[in-house]
């Protein structure tokens, strides 16, 4: 289970890199590449096993806030299909719902890391 985990980490940072090396023309460049490095980092922490569950935790509500902030303008209300019907950004809603599910993806992943990351911690406390 463990190998398990720490490849699709793995795969989850190199997926995070990716969407961080997307954002070279984007107007937000900094906050985006930082989310989604940071995404990465906690990632390969938790592979090595050096992830403090709180780290991810922070990401996560950070993530989630951005995201409820993006569903309050009206992201959440357009069709799911419209945002992968073009590869062009035809206009601002569909940005921001592209955005809004990106951060989604990384409060998903950032709230199963720090699960990961607690009961790890718990499990080496009561075995000392």
């Amino acid at each position: 289970m463990r190998t398990l985990l720490s490849l699709l980490h793995t795969l989850m940072a190199g997926l995070f890199i990716f969407a961080a090396a997307l954002q070279y023309n984007d107007e937000d460049i900094v906050r985006w590449m930082a989310v989604y490095l940071a995404a990465a980092a906690c990632c390969l922490a938790a592979v090595v096993g050096k992830l403090k569950w709180w780290v991810p935790a922070v990401l996560a509500a950070i993530s989630i806030g951005w995201a409820i902030i993006y569903a309050s303008r009206g992201a959440a209300g357009m069709p799911v299909g419209e945002m992968f019907s073009q590869w062009e950004m035809k206009n601002e809603q569909i940005v921001e719902e592209r955005e809004m599910f990106g951060l989604g993806i990384v409060a998903a992943w950032m709230i199963l890391l720090a699960i990961l990351a607690r009961r790890d911690q718990r499990r080496a406390k009561s075995a000392a």
